[in-house]
């Protein structure tokens, strides 16, 4: 960087001093941000609070089960056999919406519902022939209320379908989430007197019952499909974990190779991107000159949505060729007057294999933090579900027949009890009503604070991540630290770094990562709050409003980038120092600032590097599942056969995300030993400078780069050895 002047010195922070103590992360040290501490450890304990008071109150089996008529769960109780609900008039679903959704406030389907064992697997319309009959000739007996004894019933046919009692129609449905839908396969094979009342033709009545049962289960069955991806589990799970292990291994071969390969990698991969360019400026030569007799122009062409038209015309060819050439010159110059610095990115980044060689231990602290990460998901997941379904259900009596006038003045206005609802009682002022369930009870303290409460779900939750991550980054800045700061390696470096380092952070530096994990927090729920109004009032925003909009989305995108990368260096200089955040922040900041160039070209190198080892890593385990999965590689012996798979895709999705967080949890440990070695070496060139009494700790490979070596004494100091006076009191074994 060269030597600065003293006003650099003033606006970027003077350099670290020599300290002829100071030897690695400092081992006397006191607690950080207590106030900080002291509020995550109060918010910890309010997310306990609303999980035990979501757990007394929430009922999930609102959720992932569903209710008959009489609000009776279906695969549960007496329904423990019938899991399945089906909806005597499915059409309603659609215009229910539409007619009564003001006056019932969140009405679900206004039709009656029972729990059955099987779904209906046939087309079957009830004839008005029936009608004069009494209810023991109903045809369809297993799909009626339980509380209709047809046997002795004296109720008709007719006035058994009038109030619901029986479906008058069924079609071949299946059973998705719980739920008799019609599949799309039986709505196109409706027969030609399958016409239901009021409809004129089979094909609107198709057209009827497919927008009840909406688009989402229109183009598959999600039960069939949900019972084949779990056989492919269940048959390929040992090559899954198989290949999950070569991930693995594959991840940890290329960390361990770098420090013997890193400069052959980073070196292929610039002079690749150089070649890459100039084949480009080659071939918009070879565009330009095929097209330079043409006397096409942009003015005849005007504005048109088909691009190929434009590189018809020479001048394109033109302009592609001036910014590729502009673009490769930049790069030869930058490559040429910063080379030294990366050399030393490429020394920095062998000197981190050396380190994860020395530390194993560190690659195995991922898992730690994945663990960590599945709590917190798994704890706001299930918060979040109990919170949704707290509250009792409440049931209003609503008409069936919303065309029956005298209906008007009762319903959705009058609760009900679906467990001992009288139906006679309303016999005459409106035949076909019946107890419906409208929502859940909101009107207790704890229900009316349900959204409040959900946001201080989602606001813990991102805090609790943010503080895992950074606990996990803290702890690993601190073990890497050990190693460049031992200046005989690797016998200086102490005991069990990584497990060192984790107790430090937990004994003194809670507060200090709370504080900027809550930064990042806010950061982050003010970009979920702009998403969400983004989306909310997306059609009715105008052209500037949207334009503000996403700026706004990319300012705090870019501040999160920012925030997330000052955080990380914070967080290396409270593992050394044992500071506070701000303090931290602040030094780790300007210590960058001074070297400025140095943490672009190291960041830049860096991120290439490790964006070539997950391609390498995820592209050659999801190509080599893609030949074994798909039946192109046999083991010997057929200890699997790939063509019991139903989708042979599935278990190679699962391999290659497997093997993406596989590899990003080595890499991300590989690049937080580069950030650390890196501001080590920045604060080692401004402490030291060689000489006896200030060696330099970086590594011989470093230090030749930088044309700096190490002075030693001109001959060793003598080691003189002390002996006490014999005392024949003592006798000669205390000599």
């Amino acid at each position: 960087m060269g030597k600065k002047s003293d006003e650099d010195k003033s606006e970027y922070g003077d350099p670290a001093q020599h300290d002829p103590t100071f030897n690695g992360p400092i081992h006397n040290r006191s607690c950080t941000d207590v106030i900080c501490c002291i509020l995550f450890m109060a918010a910890i304990g309010g997310y306990l609070v609303v999980g035990i008071m979501a757990w007394l109150y929430g009922d999930p089996r609102h959720v992932l089960y569903p209710r008959n008529s009489t609000g009776m769960f279906c695969g549960l109780g007496l329904n423990k056999e019938k899991n399945s609900v089906f909806y005597f008039n499915i059409i309603k679903c659609a215009t229910a919406t539409n007619i009564m959704a003001a006056a019932l406030n969140g009405l679900q389907c206004p039709t009656t519902q029972v729990c059955v064992k099987q779904c209906p697997t046939e087309f079957w319309v009830l004839s008005p022939a029936f009608y004069p009959r009494t209810a023991d000739h109903f045809p369809k007996p297993q799909y009626c209320v339980p509380s209709l004894n047809l046997a002795t019933s004296e109720l008709t046919i007719k006035e058994i379908v009038e109030r619901e009692l029986c479906p008058f129609f069924t079609i071949p449905s299946s059973s998705v989430l719980g739920r008799c839908l019609p599949s799309v396969g039986s709505l196109g094979k409706i027969p030609g007197d399958f016409i239901l009342p009021g409809m004129s033709s089979p094909n609107q009545t198709a057209n009827a019952i497919r927008n009840a049962t909406g688009d989402l289960f229109s183009g598959f069955n999600a039960e069939e499909v949900g019972v084949r991806i779990f056989e492919d589990f269940a048959s390929s799970w040992p090559w899954i974990l198989i290949g999950l292990l070569i991930a693995m291994l594959l991840s940890m071969m290329f960390l361990l190779l770098l420090r013997f390969t890193a400069a052959v990698i980073i070196w292929v991969l610039i002079v690749g991107v150089l070649a890459v360019i100039a084949y480009g400026i080659w071939h918009c030569y070879w565009e330009y000159d095929n097209f330079k007799t043409s006397a096409l122009t942009y003015k005849e062409v005007g504005f048109t949505t088909n691009f190929s038209v434009y590189l018809q015309i020479k001048d394109t060819w033109l302009a592609f060729l001036i910014i590729l050439s502009v673009v490769e010159v930049i790069l030869l110059l930058l490559l040429i007057f910063l080379r030294k610095r990366i050399l030393i990115a490429i020394a920095l980044i062998k000197e981190s294999s050396k380190a994860v060689s020395h530390m194993m231990s560190s690659l195995v602290y991922p898992l730690i933090t994945f663990v960590l990460l599945v709590v917190c998901v798994a704890y706001w997941g299930v918060t979040a579900l109990y919170l949704a379904t707290s509250g009792d259900p409440m049931y209003r009596v609503v008409a069936l027949n919303a065309t029956e006038a005298e209906c008007s003045s009762i319903n959705g206005t009058q609760s009900c009890n679906p467990l001992n609802f009288n139906s006679s009682a309303y016999q005459r002022t409106c035949p076909s009503a019946s107890c419906i369930f409208i929502k859940y009870n909101n009107e207790g303290l704890f229900q009316r604070n349900l959204f409040n409460l959900q946001i201080y779900n989602v606001l813990a939750f991102l805090w609790c991540v943010n503080f895992v991550i950074a606990l996990g980054q803290c702890t690993l800045a601190g073990a890497f630290a050990s190693y460049y700061w031992a200046f005989h390696k690797p016998s200086d470096i102490p005991m069990f770094p990584v497990s060192q380092s984790f107790m430090r952070c937990l004994r003194y530096h809670v507060g200090s990562l709370a504080f900027g994990a809550l930064i990042l927090t806010i950061i982050q729920f003010i970009r979920i709050v702009l998403e969400y109004l983004d989306h909310k009032f997306r059609a009715a925003q105008n052209g500037c409003a949207r334009f503000v909009m996403c700026c706004l989305k990319c300012c705090f995108w870019c501040l999160e980038k920012f925030i997330k990368f000052l955080n990380r260096n914070a967080y290396i200089m409270v593992a050394i120092y044992g500071k506070n955040f701000c303090v931290s922040a602040k030094n780790a900041f300007l210590l960058l600032m001074r070297n400025i160039i140095r943490v672009v070209v190291l960041d830049k190198v860096t991120d290439l590097l490790l964006f070539f080892g997950k391609l390498l890593v995820v592209g050659g385990v999801g190509v080599l599942a893609f030949f074994f999965f798909s039946g192109r590689i046999r083991m010997p012996g057929d200890t699997f056969n790939a063509q019991q798979l139903n989708y042979y895709w599935v278990p190679i999705i699962t391999v290659v995300v497997g093997t993406y967080l596989i590899a990003s949890g080595f890499f991300s440990v590989y690049n937080m030993c580069v950030d650390t070695l890196f501001l080590c070496f920045l604060e080692d060139l401004e402490r030291n400078d060689g000489s006896v009494e200030k060696p330099y700790y970086m590594s011989k490979n470093l230090m030749g780069i930088l044309n700096k070596k190490n002075k030693v004494a001109p001959y060793p100091p003598p080691r003189l050895l002390f002996f006490r006076p014999c005392d024949n009191s003592e006798g000669l074994g205390r000599l």
